[in-house]
C-alpha cells in the first residue's frame, strides 16, 4: 500500500497541537501499517464489504481511563483514507472518558475505516494506558511537590509517543535520548574511577548539558552533592534513606534535585514522596503499562 502523505491540513494541525513531530509521525504510522499491508491489501474487507459502503465508526474505552494518542489515530486513518473521511467528534488527549463513551468518532468508507480499525487502535490502546498509569502515580503523590518522571525503558520506535502519553497523563519526562543529558550511573562511575571524576569529565565533555550522578548510598550522593551534580538518582533507597538525602542537599547543595529510583510500587509512592525528593523514576510507565481496552464499532 501507498501511504498518503503528506497528511492532510487539519491531521497535520492536530498532531502540531499536540507538539508531535509530523516528521516522527509519518514514520511510526507507515511502519505499523505496513505490518498489516506489506503482504497485500485487506482480503477480509475487500471480500465482505461493498466498495460503496459508508459508516459512522466509534472508538470508545472498554473501561475507564486516561485516553492519549487521538491525534495518532487521526493520522492512520488520514495515511488510510486521505481526505474521504469526517471527524464527527473528537475528545482532548488527557481526558478521562467513563466506559463507553466515545472518544473518536468517524464517518467515511468501511473500507478504509476497517483497513485503520487496528493500526489505530494499537497505537491508541497503547498510549491510553501509558497515560491512565501515569495517572494513577500522579494521583497518589498528589500535594506532595514530587513528580511522577519516566526513564528510556521505552518500547523502540515509540518513544517520543510513549513521553507524550506520559505527559498526558500528567507525568514529566526524563531525558529523551543519549545526547540531550548526562546521566552517570554505576558502570560509568567505575570506569572513570569515581563519581568526581566521572561529573569531572562529564562536565569537560558536554559543559552545556544538565548532569544527573546515580549513587548507591549516602557516601556517594554526599560525594556527588560535593562535586555539584546537578541532579542526584537514589538508587534503591528506603523512604527513611531519601529523606536523609533531603536533609543533606539541603545543607550541601540545596538547587540539586533528587530523583528516587528502583523498586517503586504505586502504594508505596506516596511514601517516597513525601520524604522531600523531586522526583520518582518509574520505569514501569513505559515498559509495562497495561493497554487501555478501546475498541471500534461502526453504526
Amino acid at each position: 500500500m501507498t501511504v498518503l502523505f503528506p497528511f492532510s491540513a487539519p491531521v497535520a494541525l492536530a498532531l502540531a497541537e499536540a507538539g508531535l513531530d509530523e516528521a516522527d509521525m509519518r514514520r511510526v504510522v507507515t511502519t505499523a501499517l505496513e505490518e498489516d499491508l506489506r503482504y497485500g491489501p485487506d482480503a477480509t474487507t475487500a471480500s465482505t464489504v461493498p466498495a460503496n459502503a459508508r459508516a459512522v465508526a466509534e472508538l470508545t474505552p472498554r473501561v475507564a481511563g486516561v485516553v492519549a494518542g487521538i491525534p495518532v489515530a487521526l493520522a492512520v486513518f488520514d495515511a488510510v483514507l486521505g481526505p474521504d473521511f469526517e471527524v464527527v467528534a473528537s475528545r482532548e488527549d488527557g481526558a478521562r472518558p467513563a466506559a463507553g463513551e466515545p472518544v473518536l468518532v468517524l464517518r467515511g468508507p468501511v473500507r478504509g475505516l476497517l483497513t485503520a480499525e487496528r493500526t489505530a487502535l494499537n497505537l491508541l490502546c497503547q498510549l491510553s494506558g501509558v497515560a491512565t498509569a501515569t495517572a494513577e502515580w500522579v494521583s497518589a503523590i498528589e500535594g506532595t511537590g514530587a513528580a511522577v518522571r519516566d526513564s528510556r525503558k521505552t518500547t523502540p520506535g515509540l518513544r517520543l509517543l510513549q513521553k507524550y502519553a506520559v505527559r498526558r497523563g500528567g507525568g514529566v519526562n526524563h531525558r529523551m535520548g543519549l545526547g540531550d543529558a548526562v546521566l552517570i550511573k554505576d558502570n560509568h562511575v567505575v570506569a572513570a574511577g569515581s563519581v568526581t571524576a566521572a561529573l569531572a569529565a562529564a562536565r569537560e565533555h558536554a559543559p552545556q548539558l544538565p548532569c544527573e550522578v546515580e549513587v548507591d548510598d549516602l557516601a556517594q550522593l554526599d560525594e556527588a552533592l560535593e562535586a555539584g551534580a546537578d541532579e542526584v538518582l537514589l538508587d534503591n533507597f528506603t523512604p527513611g534513606d531519601c529523606a536523609k538525602a533531603v536533609t543533606r542537599r539541603d545543607e550541601i547543595a540545596p538547587k540539586t534535585r533528587l530523583e528516587s529510583s528502583g523498586g517503586l510500587t504505586v502504594d508505596r509512592a506516596r511514601e517516597y514522596a513525601e520524604s522531600g525528593v523531586d522526583y520518582l523514576s518509574v520505569g514501569a510507565l513505559t515498559h509495562s503499562s497495561p493497554a487501555l481496552d478501546l475498541g471500534m464499532d461502526l453504526r
